[in-house]
């Protein structure tokens, strides 16, 4: 089966839903595909409440990402009973959780991107092909082709063809397959002139660890306590050389100062493990047998054993296996063996939060992927553009005259498969290059996503969620600006006349660019990992 578009987005997370309905909206047909059931990425599938700045209520995100937070919110004010408060609360957090703004169930989060591109699917504009995954790629000199795909619940192919497509996938899965030029781990501070970059040359093997996110819910008296893994054993005896604790413990690192951090898992001070990531709050029902639910994404489940980018399919297939057996070990831990403030251990009644996640075990439907393949492209955005110690006597993120868009996030890395631990200091709020999205060779291929020209350190602040939807909306612009006046991207790169029409199309889209300069030269503490 062929099928044809004007942009083909391969990859359904937020870059990918962003980029998709960028062209839409400007006039395109297109095909957005998605390997899961479900869109929206590291918000539903991954399971990680948005990662956002300060500012983000009324600044420093586009209009579309805003409006995707205000339907969110809309949708529980529609289909929830809530309390009077949490009703005529206008920035109504679900989870009333301390990392983020609008911590939410991911139904809740799918429903409301479905919502955005209802319109656009009714018409014709956009055709959603999920449980597809990109297995092989044609190319004609420095032309993607087209893409084959394979229904991973049937197992037939579908070859989709297009002048524009769009690698808005969680790890740069396009870019293997298309021979594009791009980067995986560390390059190394030789090369880039990073402080924070890994020591010496390149070490693709150098990734951050991934996460595999479980949904718990706490029910005092009762006993939910799961069958104990195979690797329980293994990881209750494991520490990490630079870890301060055993892995299934309470000590973890402090990201900014490396120093070891415990957190309670309930406490009074608002800054206990269970109401960082808790996606509902039990306090904003009428009904009062609902109970709390909250997202673990904690240091204690991140997995750094080894690489899961570019290494052999067994390979990768084995250490995904440890890590959601390292998350269900933790849940195991959690359950009987951690320790209680009281002297007792472990909570038999926390239960992973089954069908929370679109899953029957309570586990997210994928891993967190927090560092994608990088294409090599005409800029590449580096700690000296936007790192604050980096950019010694300067305030702010150096001015890209070619920006289409902002983002604002500390340089937060988690843990390596090299041995290294937390890499977190401070960025001022950036702008979005243009010439990082633009490959230095391939001419119609797009990151949408996180695959745009980062470094390995650069990535820790580009990686979030409004960044990344950002990044989509930018690409999927483009796209339709470039087959609407038969031009390349290169050539809007190298042309500042072009870049600048491009540019006013961004402005009519509702794209932020430019930071307003009380906030541009400000820093601040973005919350990151507990």
């Amino acid at each position: 089966m062929v099928d044809r578009c004007d942009v083909l987005v391969v990859g359904g997370g937020l870059g990918g839903v962003a980029a998709a309905l960028a062209a839409a909206r400007l006039g395109r047909r297109v095909v957005l595909t998605e390997p899961t059931q479900w869109l929206g990425g590291q918000l539903t599938v991954q399971a990680v409440p948005p990662d956002e700045h300060p500012w983000i209520e009324h600044t420093g995100a586009n209009d579309s990402y805003r409006r995707l937070r205000r339907l969110i919110r809309e949708r529980y004010r529609r289909t929830r009973a809530l309390t009077s408060t949490a009703a005529s609360d206008g920035l109504l957090n679900p989870g009333a959780c301390w990392v983020s703004r609008i911590g939410c169930e991911p139904r809740e989060a799918v429903a409301a991107i479905d919502e955005v591109l209802a319109p656009h699917r009714a018409d014709g504009r956009i055709r959603v092909l999920h449980r597809h995954a990109p297995v092989t790629a044609e190319v004609d000199g420095d032309r993607v082709t087209a893409v084959t795909f394979r229904d991973t619940r049937r197992g037939v192919e579908v070859t989709v063809t297009a002048p524009f497509v769009l690698d808005a996938t969680e790890e740069g899965d396009l870019l293997p397959l298309t021979g594009c030029e791009y980067v995986i781990g560390g390059e190394g501070r030789d090369v880039t002139g990073e402080p924070s970059n890994i020591p010496g040359g390149p070490d693709p093997s150098c990734q951050q660890a991934i996460t595999w996110c479980v949904a718990l819910e706490h029910r005092p008296g009762e006993d939910h306590t799961i069958d104990r893994p195979a690797a329980y054993p293994f990881w209750r005896g494991y520490q990490a050389p630079f870890w301060p604790g055993p892995q299934l413990g309470w000590a973890t690192q402090e990201p900014e100062t490396g120093r070891p951090l415990r957190r309670p898992l309930f406490g009074e001070s608002g800054r206990d493990l269970w109401t960082f990531r808790r996606i509902r709050w039990a306090g904003h029902y009428l009904d009062a047998s609902l109970t709390d639910i909250t997202v673990v994404n904690w240091p204690q489940i991140d997995y750094w054993l080894a690489p899961v980018v570019d290494v052999a399919d067994d390979v990768r297939s084995e250490h995904l296996w440890r890590a959601r057996e390292l998350t269900r070990s933790f849940v195991h831990w959690l359950q009987t063996d951690a320790p209680r403030p009281d002297g007792g251990t472990g909570w038999p009644g926390l239960r992973p939060a089954v069908d929370v996640l679109g899953t029957d075990d309570g586990l997210a439907q994928r891993h967190y992927t927090r560092e994608s393949r990088r294409i090599r492209g005409r800029t590449t955005v580096l700690e000296t553009h936007v790192g604050v110690d980096a950019r010694p006597g300067r305030r702010g993120a150096q001015h890209m005259t070619d920006s289409v868009g902002v983002g604002s996030y500390r340089i937060d890395l988690h843990p390596t498969t090299c041995g290294r631990g937390y890499v977190d200091v401070a960025a001022w709020p950036f702008e979005i290059p243009l010439g990082a999205l633009v490959p230095v060779r391939l001419r119609n291929l797009l990151p949408a996503a996180k695959d745009l020209a980062t470094t390995h350190v650069t990535n820790g602040c580009f990686r979030l969620h409004p960044v990344e939807w950002s990044i989509g909306e930018a690409a999927g612009a483009l796209a339709a600006f470039c087959l609407d006046h038969r031009t390349e991207p290169q050539a809007v790169h190298a042309d500042r006349a072009a870049t600048t029409m491009f540019q006013t199309v961004l402005d009519r889209l509702g794209v932020q660019r430019r930071w307003p300069p009380e906030i541009a030269e400000s820093t601040h503490d973005t919350a990151g990992a507990p």
